[in-house]
């Protein structure tokens, strides 16, 4: 399934879903009303609940007592913050007027990452160039170096054209998704593209298509298109670590799928699932993953994607201002 056809499906399936949702009960704009159709919708709507052995009801039989329809606001929001907190899910965000719930994925994680290491004359320095959201520039190593983070800036083929060619000379490339916390899946894609000679698996998604928690389509496959314009041929490392999130992680899920490509680091963040976003009584919008995405071997990557080569940042190292990944990205490169 090329990208295109990937996000139509997705949305023909939305939008059946939306329309089929008319006949659905009413909740009240107060408290307990707010409060019962946040729960409803992650009760029919999220699609980690099985997965993830939540138990949804319990939660919400814990919760519930704190609402009264006397309560401010803010204690509302605390109370449903609160809740949403046990999916674990960093595409789970409830947004107010004034403020915006969230799960820190990343906090019991080794970073693995300072920036001021990577922006030191060590590395990127002053004399890096820019494109598209892409700080690059080659070793005296000869090995190229990007370093991409996030997946928010837009890139055109053009951008990729220039940066390929200027790596030609080098003897690998190095790309870092490290503190990636993710963006447009099709930048995912178009990046990945580049990579490939032929058409390559690398991942399933499903669709919830009923109330239940295992109500699920069948899995669709998502294939990796090779781009018509320059191909990168040689061997490639993506560094990642614990905050590569969401697209990149799903960057990461199909990168690892081509011959060329190591992944080293940590362990991503995960995140696989696509949200979508659904409005309570009282305007406040609650975001949620919906459909999950699954790598070539129908294996979830939602709690995360464990690196090639496992390298942890080491203290000396940053203490002598030496980027402990990098390092070892560039002597595994030199030495194949």
């Amino acid at each position: 399934m090329s990208t295109n056809i990937k996000y139509s499906i997705l949305s023909i399936f939305l939008i059946f879903t939306l329309s089929s949702c008319i006949t659905e009960d009413d909740y009240n704009n107060d408290p307990m009303g707010n409060f019962n159709e946040l729960w409803r919708i992650i009760d029919e709507k999220y699609c980690f609940l099985d997965y993830k052995g939540i138990d949804w009801n319990a939660i919400g039989d814990k919760y519930r007592p704190y609402i009264n329809n006397s309560m401010s606001s803010e204690n509302l929001f605390m109370v449903l913050d609160s809740m949403l907190y046990h999916l674990k899910d960093g595409h789970v965000n409830l947004t107010s007027s004034f403020n915006q719930s969230r799960y820190d994925f990343w906090a019991d994680s080794p970073r693995n990452f300072v920036e001021a290491i990577v922006e030191s004359n060590r590395y990127l320095g002053t004399d890096y160039r820019k494109a598209a959201g892409f700080k690059y520039k080659i070793f005296d190593d000869n090995i190229g170096y990007i370093y991409y983070g996030s997946f928010s800036y837009p890139i055109g083929e053009g951008n990729l054209d220039q940066v390929l060619n200027y790596f030609a000379v080098c003897n690998g490339l190095i790309i870092d998704v490290r503190q990636n916390g993710g963006g447009n899946l099709t930048y995912s894609d178009k990046i990945a593209s580049r990579f490939t000679n032929d058409r390559v698996l690398t991942g399933y998604i499903c669709h919830k298509n009923g109330p239940g928690h295992s109500d699920f389509s069948k899995p669709y496959p998502i294939y990796l298109e090779p781009s018509s314009n320059i191909r990168w041929q040689k061997p490639v490392v993506i560094l990642t670590n614990s905050y590569s999130y969401s697209a990149t992680n799903d960057f990461v899920s199909q990168m690892r799928e081509l011959p060329n490509v190591t992944i080293m680091g940590g362990k991503t963040g995960g995140g696989s699932g696509m949200p979508f976003t659904s409005e309570l009584p009282n305007g406040w919008s609650l975001r949620y993953s919906a459909s999950p995405h699954f790598d070539a071997n129908m294996q979830s990557t939602e709690f995360g994607i464990e690196p090639d080569i496992h390298v942890d940042m080491i203290k000396e190292d940053m203490i002598d201002g030496i980027d402990t990944i990098i390092e070892t990205a560039r002597q595994y490169l030199t030495n194949l």
